[in-house]
C-alpha cells in the first residue's frame, strides 16, 4: 500500500525564506505545492526538488497582490487534495515615512502583506478544524516591537499578522490545527535589496541565515511553542510581554476613568 506523504503549501516560494523552506520540507519527506508569481522559476525549483527528492510537486503560479490570484490558491487549499501546512510567507516591504508615503505602493503591501495572509489563513483554518488536523505557519517580524521612521506601512501590516495569527491560535485551541507565529529579524535573503536596503548595512550578528530560521521554525513546532523567535534566547521574556499585555488589558474598560484624568 502507498504511503501518503503530507503536504505543505509554500508563498512565496521562489526565492529567500519561501525556497528553503520548500527545500528542508521536500527533504523531509513532504509533498508540495509551490506558490509565488514567477512560474519559470518555480517550475525550475520543483523540478529539482522532484527528481532530488522523488515527491510529488504543484506548481500554482499567482499574483497575491491581484484578487484573482489569492482566490486561485484560496480554492485550491478549500477544494484541492489535503494540505497538511500552509506556510504563509509571501510579503514585502514598501517603505517610507507617512507623510511621503506612496499611496498606490503602500495598498499593494498591503494587498499581500495582510489580505492574501487573512484569505489564505482562512481557507486553511475551515478545512484543517473540519478535518481535525493540519499546521499554519505565519511570518511577521521583529519589527512589530519596534517605532522607526520610515517603517509604518510594513510595521503595521506585520502587526496585522501578529494579533490576525495570535487570534487563530485562541480560535484553533483544542481542533487539533497547530497555528505559529513566526517573528524574525533580518535574513539573509533579497528581501532588503527589493525594499531598497541593503544587508551591508546591518551589523553580521544581527543577521540570520534562512536556513537556520527554519530549522528553529519546524523545531518549534516540534517543541509546542506557538510563538517562534528564532534568535530570543528565553521565551520567558515572550512570556513576560504576554503577560504586561494582559495586565494593560485587564484596564481598558472600567466605568470610570483613571485618578490622574481628574483635575487638581
Amino acid at each position: 500500500m502507498a504511503i501518503e506523504r503530507p503536504r505543505a503549501l509554500v508563498t512565496g516560494a521562489s526565492s529567500g525564506i519561501g525556497r528553503v523552506y520548500a527545500e528542508h520540507l521536500a527533504r523531509t519527506g513532504h509533498d508540495l505545492i509551490l506558490v509565488a508569481r514567477r512560474a519559470d522559476r518555480l517550475q525550475a525549483l520543483a523540478d529539482a526538488l522532484a527528481q532530488e527528492h522523488r515527491i510529488e510537486i504543484e506548481v500554482l503560479p499567482a499574483d497575491l497582490g491581484e484578487s484573482d490570484g489569492v482566490e486561485t490558491v484560496a480554492r485550491r487549499i478549500e477544494a484541492g487534495a489535503r494540505i497538511d501546512m500552509l506556510i504563509n510567507n509571501a510579503g514585502y516591504a514598501a517603505r517610507a515615512r507617512v507623510a511621503e508615503l506612496d499611496f498606490a505602493a503602500l495598498e499593494a503591501m498591503l494587498r499581500v502583506n495582510i489580505l492574501a495572509l487573512a484569505r489564505l489563513s482562512q481557507a486553511a483554518l475551515k478545512r484543517m478544524i473540519e478535518v481535525g488536523r493540519g499546521t499554519i505557519i505565519n511570518i511577521a517580524s521583529g519589527t512589530v516591537f519596534m517605532q522607526m521612521p520610515g517603517n509604518a506601512g510594513y510595521g503595521a501590516s506585520k502587526n496585522f499578522v501578529t494579533a490576525f495569527t495570535r487570534h487563530m491560535q485562541v480560535e484553533a485551541a483544542g481542533t487539533g490545527v497547530r497555528v505559529q507565529l513566526l517573528v524574525p529579524g533580518v535574513i539573509a535573503t533579497d528581501f532588503h535589496e527589493v525594499a531598497g536596503n541593503d544587508l551591508a548595512n546591518f551589523p553580521p550578528e544581527r543577521v540570520m541565515s534562512a536556513e537556520d530560521l527554519v530549522v528553529a521554525s519546524l523545531r518549534a513546532l516540534e517543541l509546542g511553542e506557538e510563538v517562534c523567535i528564532p534568535s530570543l534566547p528565553d521565551m520567558a521574556a515572550w512570556d513576560a510581554y504576554a503577560d504586561a499585555e494582559a495586565g494593560v488589558a485587564a484596564n481598558v474598560s472600567r466605568d470610570r476613568i483613571a485618578p490622574r484624568y481628574h483635575a487638581g
